[in-house]
């Protein structure tokens, strides 16, 4: 950390430094932040270890960076942003670094994570950044709203809901209401992402597993497609789907 700390610190130095690491702020370098994020979930999405330490070693870069922006403002240092998550990790995991507290189910555990969290707070969802993918948001306000009794206690009501929100949705389309409409979709998707809460998936990983999935399969289909009719430019419907159904079971061999 020592080496990687005392690199950042060369590169932004007034005189002898990177021109455009020393013109960044937080703002400028908080997309590359969200970015190394992302680069890291899709290494482990692919399985991928090698990328893996690769991208952990650029998401780590991005903290480094805004520790030393940070300590040049006088603000904080690498050090405070370590020492702060490990008083944070022990407070909140009483059940392993307290001597004698009761071991915990993983359920109980993040109850009292969430409880934990919510203590100085003057609402529970206090602290949920605004910025947040919105999928991500709805499960976090969500599993926060839970932690004072605010949640379905079983998963048929989250169906039912689900069901309740659809013929919402077919009633707004039929007035032709498109502000209604966007409503009641945005109602119906908001209860997707607390059904993927309550089956412990993450809605954003599931969506993007069904993005790939699709793309893989139409670039099969418009590539049969092309071949079977190669003058045209638009395909019949029936012919589509047939070939769609063709793909999907043979890709599923």
């Amino acid at each position: 950390m020592k080496k990687l700390i005392n690199i950042m610190q060369q590169l932004r130095d007034p005189d002898k430094g990177c021109p455009w690491d020393i013109e960044q702020t937080f703002s400028t370098i908080a997309p590359y932040t969200i970015e190394e994020a992302y680069e890291v979930a899709d290494a482990i999405e692919q399985q991928d270890m090698s990328g893996l330490k690769s991208e952990l070693g650029d998401l780590l870069f991005q903290v480094v960076f805004h520790a030393q922006m940070a300590e040049e403002a006088g603000h904080f240092n690498f050090n405070d942003v370590v020492d702060s998550v490990c008083e944070k990790m022990i407070r909140r995991h009483p059940h392993v670094f307290s001597p004698g507290t009761e071991r915990l189910t993983v359920e109980q555990q993040s109850l009292v994570w969430e409880k934990e969290k919510s203590k100085d707070k003057n609402s529970v969802l206090d602290g949920i950044a605004n910025n947040l993918p919105e999928l991500l948001k709805a499960v976090k306000l969500t599993k926060y709203a839970a932690v004072i009794g605010f949640d379905w206690p079983n998963i048929t009501q989250v169906f039912e809901k689900l069901d309740e929100e659809i013929v919402e949705l077919n009633e707004a389309i039929k007035e032709s209401d498109t502000s209604h409409i966007e409503e009641e979709l945005g109602d119906l998707l908001f209860v997707c992402a607390n059904l993927a809460r309550h089956l412990n998936i993450d809605p954003s990983s599931a969506l993007r597993k069904a993005n790939n999935k699709f793309e893989k399969r139409f670039r099969v289909v418009e590539k049969k497609a092309k071949i079977d009719q190669p003058k045209k430019k638009n395909f019949d419907l029936k012919v589509l789907n047939e070939l769609w159904n063709q793909v999907k079971a043979e890709l599923k061999k």
